[in-house]
């Protein structure tokens, strides 16, 4: 696993945190929720790819 994937994980985790914090000062609940939705998606959509890598590597090293 690259290091680069946990720091990209870490900065949206980051990222996500700090808008949802902005927006429900600004009384905006339905947006950070949106905000917060929207980073759990784009996370599990890059494990997912890796995970793909994954049991392709297998595959192809156990001739499947």
């Amino acid at each position: 696993m690259e290091i680069d994937l946990l720091f990209k994980i870490a900065a949206i985790g980051i990222l996500v945190a700090v808008l949802h914090q902005v927006l429900v000062r600004a009384g905006r609940e339905d947006q950070a929720m949106m905000t917060t939705l929207a980073g759990v998606v784009i996370v599990l959509s890059i494990v997912i790819r890796e995970i793909s890598e994954l049991f392709n590597s297998v595959r192809v090293l156990f001739n499947l």
